[in-house]
């Protein structure tokens, strides 16, 4: 997809973007006849020849066209005053208009060819312009039938002609066209005023010439005609086409079947990548009022959580020992490190692990511990999975109060007390933790560190303000033990089993809350591959949730809470601007070599801008450094791109209905905590 969008990206470039005005200076003019430089003048570059039109008379051509406004302006002049012109239409333009190229041809006038994307042809080799030529044919075959013999080079006139302007007609003529060039032209492209155009198109003497009018920059070129015209008839004047001038015998021809279809194939893809270009510029103006949404939400929520949060004190002590469960499937590498974090916790807690049939020596290993700390239970089950494991965990639980931890977090030790203290809210019926990734050493790392506090923690700040949290993180999440049974337990009918608890336990009426100061370090993947996969599996999983409770939208208190805030902004930000991130960078770089290139880059940086200044903000309200933000724009380019992919295959698979398969990740037991002030 994102390569047909660039193809039609590149073809909207091709034609509408920006374009040098005016002749380029005259080089030399060595190997280039007198007679083609002595005045407006028709060259056959096979023979080569060289006409110029009979004394007191004007060929009249209008190019750069057809334009919607102001063509049927100059049409109208014309028949008015019966006069036939030559219109050298340009291939883009007639693809985007052919109706008005069939209006010009009904009208009785001429079509001549004057290259697609108004391209100098002194500066490209022979294929460009063969491209160029055939390209305008397929549009005149596509719009009206016909093919052009003519052709007007842009940015070339009888007073320009050098020597690479003389080696661009005849590449030309290699094609089997005649050349068509002025000696008098308007200027009209300048946009001087009435009184300037109409001068630069009056004869100065009574030899013949050919002019150059403009049709497709205001109204002056039809003005100008209207005075032009009768003045120059009632002098005995004689106006025609380029034809009608020097006598032709053809200067267009019936087009083929083949071009007529490959025509309008090509003013097909013309006006479908004019629309998408327009459209996906709508789009880049919408993901950039996202982001600043966000900011907005951002700038409000955050300090406001910040500021409650530090105020908040649980009113009593809970002092009842924990069920801290872990389950573990081939977890070996940290295992050991996970339980003896949770066995220094300041609070009383039971270390729960439940070995899902791992085929390493994880089991060995917490048997080990479990013979040398009292409060080290192992459990063993075939293996079903992780949300089977959680269930078998809450069953061996003694205490209402339980910690769900993963087989590779490390708990700091105040971390599980300050969770429960939630608790005495009897409203809460689970607290989020405060994730951080412990691997940071690697770009890759740093990289997903910045994700964690920016993408995760930072919503989780809003989302407790508006009472609305879709996620209680697997890696640290404190649960009612009764309420989770109420629910039915841990479901296994999504991959995120932690957000279809949580919004199961919402739609049951139950407040989830989140504690920034609860801190675990978790194993990040080390690499892209095993990263694509985690995400993978995360973002299929929240869609999963997502559909699963979707009657929440309708509900009411809680749900209705998780339903009307929670989701439309996980689907909004998480998801949607996600989805349309790369199709938004894309367009942007496209965009630059487009004529508004400066206000879309502008608009390209402000989206970037409103993505990192909540970057500093979830930093600073996190005790971090800001030091891993550096990485930040490298961030934007690699990392970026991976996540807006896996977004997009994730939305793909959910809307194709597939099922994935529970994806486990190696580990490597490398978490290395921070203490607070070195973070």
């Amino acid at each position: 997809m994102l390569v047909v969008l660039c193809g039609l990206l590149g073809l909207d470039v091709l034609i509408t973007g920006p374009r040098d005005g005016g002749d380029r200076p005259s080089g030399s003019r060595q190997f280039v006849p007198p007679a083609a430089y002595a005045g407006g003048s028709i060259i056959d570059p096979r023979e080569p020849t060289v006409r110029h039109p009979p004394p007191r008379t004007l060929a009249l051509t209008v190019v750069d066209g057809p334009d919607p406004q102001w063509t049927p302006q100059v049409l109208d002049v014309l028949a008015r005053h019966g006069v036939r012109a030559t219109f050298f239409v340009s291939g883009a333009r007639a693809a985007q208009h052919p109706d008005l190229v069939r209006r010009i041809l009904d009208a009785g006038h001429e079509l001549g060819n004057r290259t697609t994307s108004g391209i100098d042809l002194r500066g490209v080799g022979d294929r460009r312009v063969q491209l160029e030529l055939q390209a305008t044919d397929l549009a005149l075959a596509g719009a009206a039938g016909v093919t052009a013999n003519l052709v007007q080079p842009p940015y070339t006139s009888s007073g320009s002609l050098d020597h690479d302007a003389w080696n661009a007609i005849l590449r030309i003529g290699n094609h089997g066209r005649q050349v068509v060039l002025a000696d008098l032209d308007s200027q009209g492209w300048r946009r001087p005023g009435l009184d300037a155009v109409l001068a630069n198109s009056t004869p100065h003497d009574d030899c013949g010439a050919v002019l150059l009018m403009h049709d497709a920059v205001g109204p002056d070129t039809a003005a100008a005609l209207d005075r032009l015209l009768p003045q120059l008839q009632r002098t005995g004047w004689r106006v025609d086409s380029v034809g009608g001038v020097f006598r032709l015998p053809a200067t267009m021809n019936q087009a083929r079947i083949v071009d007529r279809v490959g025509g309008a194939l090509f003013i097909a893809a013309v006006q479908v990548s004019g629309w998408l270009a327009g459209a996906l510029r709508v789009l880049l103006v919408v993901a950039t009022a996202l982001a600043a949404l966000r900011l907005l939400l951002v700038l409000i929520v955050a300090p406001l959580h910040a500021r409650r949060a530090r105020r908040w004190t649980a009113p009593w002590q809970i002092s009842q020992r924990i069920g801290v469960i872990v389950p573990a499937y081939n977890e070996e590498a940290g295992i050991a490190n996970t339980v003896r974090s949770i066995l220094a916790s300041d609070h009383p807690v039971e270390v729960i692990v439940v070995d899902d049939g791992s085929t390493d020596r994880t089991a060995e290993i917490v048997e080990r511990m479990q013979r040398r700390f009292p409060r080290v239970r192992l459990v063993r089950q075939q293996n079903a999975g992780k949300a089977a494991a959680l269930n078998t965990g809450l069953a061996a639980a003694n205490s209402e109060l339980v910690v769900m931890v993963d087989g590779d977090t490390v708990l700091e030790p105040e971390a599980v007390g300050r969770l429960v203290a939630h608790f005495t809210d009897a409203t809460v019926g689970a607290v989020a933790g405060n994730v951080k990734v412990g691997n940071r050493g690697r770009l890759l790392g740093r990289w997903q560190h910045v994700e964690y506090v920016v993408g995760f923690n930072l919503d989780r700040r809003l989302y407790d303000v508006l009472h609305c949290t879709p996620t209680v993180p697997g890696a640290l999440g404190a649960f009612r033990r009764s309420a989770i049974q109420q629910a039915g337990g841990v479901s296994d009918d999504t991959l995120a089993e932690d957000t279809d608890l949580t919004m199961a336990l919402e739609r049951d009426g139950w407040r989830v809350a989140y504690e920034e100061r609860a801190l675990s370090w978790t194993e990040a993947p080390a690499t892209f591959g095993q990263l694509w996969k985690q995400r993978y599996r995360w973002c299929y999983g929240t869609l999963q949730a997502v559909w699963k409770h979707r009657r929440a939208v309708v509900e009411r208190g809680a749900a209705g809470r998780l339903g009307r805030r929670g989701l439309p902004y996980l689907l909004l930000f998480q998801v949607g601007l996600q989805v349309i991130a790369p199709v938004v960078d894309v367009t942007a770089v496209f965009a630059l070599f487009a004529q508004d290139a400066t206000t879309v880059a502008a608009t390209w940086l402000g989206f970037l801008l409103l993505q990192a200044v909540p970057a500093v903000i979830a930093f600073r309200l996190d005790g971090e450094r800001l030091r891993p933000l550096l990485s930040l724009p490298l961030q934007q380019v690699v990392y970026r791109q991976v996540m807006y992919l896996v977004v997009v295959q994730s939305v793909i698979t959910a809307l194709s209905g597939a099922r994935l398969p529970w994806q486990k990740l190696p580990r490597r037991g490398r978490i290395a905590p921070l203490p607070v002030g070195r973070r």
